[in-house]
């Protein structure tokens, strides 16, 4: 019989979608513990546990029984200062990450991605995500869930000029490539979260946002 996580561990909680998703979380009455390290502290909250650190060392040290791992990890080549910097998150980290999750005991991850993801594409960033789903694949999840947003939409922090430039055509375009809001996208994994489905199930951004509605 399947039942709602209650013992959750989150990656990337300060960024844009995890900032959304970690919210929801919190305020769902079924979830007893939001496990969510990060690199600064988020704000304090009787269910949410915050070891705060870099990656490498707080990995290691996370502890207790969790059902589920959401995976919000993301960063940008101009942000991360080279492509070696952007893989060792969005590839090196987020593995590790999973990797840790499955030991904690979690048996469904949800992971962001992104639209057009191929480890075998010439586009630099497409290939790193798509090196990153093989290597989730690898691990072989009992449920593994794998989202790929189009352009994502919303404040952040730290405005990307790109993504400032193409968000308002991105909501002209049809299908897939229709941006989304981050908050639909939060809103969206919380609801995949519920659905029990072993194997590999891909999310594309299309039905991200019905599913986000």
């Amino acid at each position: 019989m399947y039942l709602t996580p209650q013992h959750v561990l989150l990656a990337g909680a300060t960024g844009l979608t995890g900032e959304h998703l970690l919210d929801r979380l919190l305020s769902e009455p079924t979830i007893t513990r939001v496990l969510a390290p990060s690199r600064r502290p988020l704000a304090e909250h009787p269910h949410l546990e915050n070891p705060v650190g870099e990656p490498a060392q707080v990995l290691p040290q996370l502890s207790g029984r969790v059902d589920i791992a959401f995976c919000c990890l993301g960063t940008t080549i101009k942000k991360a200062g080279s492509e070696q910097a952007f893989r060792a998150v969005d590839l090196d980290l987020v593995v590790a990450f999973a990797k840790r999750a499955r030991e904690l005991g979690a048996r469904h991850l949800i992971v962001v991605s992104a639209l057009g993801a191929d480890a075998k594409s010439s586009i630099f960033y497409n290939r790193v995500k798509g090196e990153m789903e093989a290597a989730l694949k690898a691990q072989d999840w009992p449920q593994l869930t794998i989202c790929r947003p189009s352009l994502l939409l919303g404040d952040r922090t730290e405005p990307r000029l790109a993504e400032q430039l193409a968000g308002p055509l991105s909501k002209l375009i049809p299908g897939k490539y229709h941006g989304i809001e981050a908050c639909q996208l939060a809103r969206a994994m919380w609801r995949l979260a519920l659905e029990e489905q072993d194997g590999v199930r891909v999310v594309e951004s299309d039905e991200l946002r019905k599913l986000g509605k």
